[in-house]
């Protein structure tokens, strides 16, 4: 058994990996701001004992310094700034400060950081950029800003560390391909950017799950960097279209600025430190449609 701290737990990623890890038997502390009862209820009805912390202005009394691993997954998003340069970035190095006696640290990224380059795979020393600044105006520079933080904070603490940098994760339970599959079956158009096909490399939660200890264990001084998505790569307009025909619908797009570029991987790294993923972007999104129905 392992005592394991995971930030953001609430999240759709974070939840039901910090579920999993109680259900075999860790020890495993959600760390999140936790202002309903409800969402202390829902942790500690899957096992996880609930910390409440704000990693824009973190106080840490009572939360342990040794965890086997702490798995980073909390991301601010406001628009704001100050707050979520401090949340991101400042927040991220505060906790390392206080956790410095543990074991591991995995902190999830982004594939955001970097710089928009068409249907081109992006290696992990591509160059970086702004690149959900249409959408999201503060997200890649402060999941920028929290990546260097992880790193020195590494180095300077001596925490082993992996810095992996999710694409597009999706499950039965939501991710944004079903947010396309609502918006599909609502006869909403989706938005794209002038300058298609946008192609990702979605990865179902089965392979997150599965490819999580394998990352851990990359973990190093200096910190690890790796991409996390699906070993195959396709277009968001290829998963729409499949996802309408499922539901016998039409996939239809609209053209705005206010939209995302593609950002597909190169996984050879992600490949040699974890192994390829077993879900199929057909398979799991054909599952993703049958749970909704169910």
């Amino acid at each position: 058994m392992q005592r394991i701290l995971v930030p953001g737990v609430g999240g759709q990623v974070a939840f039901p990996l910090a579920a999993a890890l109680a259900r075999d038997g860790h020890e495993v502390w959600g760390l999140a701001r936790l202002r309903k009862p409800e969402e202390r209820a829902r942790l500690e009805a899957k096992g996880i004992r609930p910390f409440a912390a704000d990693l824009a202005e973190p106080v840490f009394h009572g939360l342990p310094r040794d965890f086997d691993q702490v798995l980073n997954f909390a991301v601010a998003k406001s628009g704001k700034w100050s707050r979520d340069l401090a949340a991101n970035a400042e927040g991220l190095g505060l906790l390392m400060a206080h956790c410095r006696e543990s074991g591991a640290l995995l902190h999830c990224s982004s594939t955001a950081v970097y710089a928009p380059a068409g249907a081109a795979p992006r290696s992990e020393d591509d160059a970086l950029g702004d690149h959900h600044r249409a959408l999201l105006p503060t997200y890649s520079i402060c999941k920028i800003a929290a990546e260097a933080v992880a790193r020195s904070a590494a180095r300077s603490l001596g925490i082993p560390t992996t810095i992996a940098r999710l694409n597009v994760p999706y499950g039965d339970r939501g991710g944004w391909p079903a947010i396309h599959l609502a918006q599909i079956l609502a006869g909403q158009p989706i938005a794209v950017t002038a300058d298609g096909p946008h192609v990702y490399n979605p990865i179902h939660d089965d392979d997150l799950a599965a490819m999580l200890p394998k990352l851990v264990a990359a973990a190093s001084v200096p910190a690890t960097t790796v991409n996390w998505g699906g070993s195959e790569a396709v277009s968001l307009e290829a998963w729409c279209a499949f996802l309408a025909e499922q539901v016998g619908r039409e996939a239809k797009f609209a053209v705005t600025p206010f939209a995302i570029p593609g950002a597909c991987i190169d996984p050879s790294r992600m490949h040699a430190l974890a192994g390829r993923t077993n879900v199929s972007w057909r398979d799991g999104m054909r599952r993703m449609v049958d749970a909704r129905a169910a």
